[in-house]
């Protein structure tokens, strides 16, 4: 094997070998381990790491970015307002770790994440009443596959174990502090979700139809049912209803305009594309110092291509990580290899 090639894996000789055991740490954004220097030092991060895959594993390294004035004022104005925030701008801006950065900060535990594809419905987000499931445990039940007490399953009073509150269910749920709520990309969304959304983040509370027309069977009107989080909460009469408003936070590509009454709902945050300051700060929140100060050649190159092309912020860490870590002889060429423009197919 020649030198240009000793940092490949894969060879794509047709025999096997034991290139995997070479194969360094995954970056700090791609590690499912739930494991980081943070959270074994006893800091909770939901046991998935998705904290510092959104903030970066070595933060505590960086000069945390701080926030311009505007971005500043309609963070705060939508803490203030009790409204949600409706965040645009081009991808890699920084718009979902917003969210991450507010709960982090502000100890507002972790974040309920709704990641809207073209399919979502209001539905989706609330809950979801897994009736089939319910019908098989009556059907056995009724074949003695049970015991008869209250309380097995299929009977009344176990209608909670087949209901599930989603991200915007759970976020809503009463508690003396607001949880943050991030809801994905909503322009990708049908033309529906928008409109959908405007009663329940107006209102605070949606009702489970499958709960209210039992709930004068069930002990005080109350049923168990799980949250998004994977913890058992008891819901009364089939209501659910906030007393501190969530922070929400929906996230836009600007690849669609949205109805006037749901801008009318939100306070609307554009950012900007980031400065060199912000890259360099991301880039040592997620690789630490030295890695952003040799790859400040990448970071320049990278905004000096970005005038005029579109592209994202992770394709630069990808491109800071692969060239650090595996260091490779053909730098610059797979460093545009990595960071290909996101608007125009090459």
């Amino acid at each position: 094997m020649t030198e240009s090639s000793e940092w490949l894996i894969y060879r794509g000789a047709g025999e096997p070998h034991d290139g995997m055991n070479r194969l360094p740490p995954p970056p700090p954004w791609r590690d499912f381990s739930g494991r980081s220097a943070e959270s074994d030092a006893g800091e909770a991060d939901g046991g998935d790491g998705s904290r510092d895959r959104r903030l970066g594993a070595n933060r505590h390294l960086a000069e945390l970015h701080r926030p311009g004035a505007e971005e500043l004022e309609m963070i705060n104005a939508a803490l203030y307002l009790r409204r949600p925030l409706l965040v645009t701008g081009s991808p890699g801006a920084g718009k979902s770790t917003l969210a991450h950065s507010v709960a982090y900060e502000l100890g507002l535990g972790d974040v309920l994440r709704w990641s809207v594809v073209s399919r979502s419905t209001l539905q989706d987000g609330l809950y979801h009443y897994d009736a089939i499931a319910r019908l098989q445990d009556v059907q056995i039940a009724a074949q003695g596959g049970y015991g008869a007490a209250g309380g097995t399953p299929g009977a009344v009073e176990a209608i909670g174990s087949y209901v599930r509150l989603g991200p915007l269910g759970t976020a809503l749920l009463p508690s003396d502090t607001p949880r943050v709520l991030l809801i994905d990309e909503l322009d990708k969304s049908d033309i529906d979700l928008p409109n959908d959304l405007l009663n329940v983040l107006e209102e605070g509370e949606f009702e489970i139809p499958e709960l209210q027309r039992i709930a004068d069977r069930l002990p005080n009107g109350e049923a168990e049912v799980l949250t998004a989080d994977g913890t058992k909460v008891r819901i009364r009469d089939g209501r659910v209803r906030c007393r501190a408003f969530p922070f929400v936070v929906l996230t836009s590509n600007g690849e669609r305009d949205f109805p006037a009454p749901l801008m009318r709902r939100c306070i609307h945050l554009q950012l900007d594309r980031p400065d060199h300051n912000r890259l360099a700060t991301f880039v040592r929140a997620h690789l630490g110092t030295k890695a952003a100060r040799d790859g400040d050649d990448l970071i320049n190159r990278f905004l000096e291509r970005s005038r005029s092309e579109l592209l994202a912020a992770d394709q630069l860490l990808n491109a800071i990580y692969l060239t650090d870590t595996a260091a490779p002889p053909s730098r610059d060429r797979l460093a545009d290899l990595l960071i290909q423009r996101l608007d125009r197919p090459r």
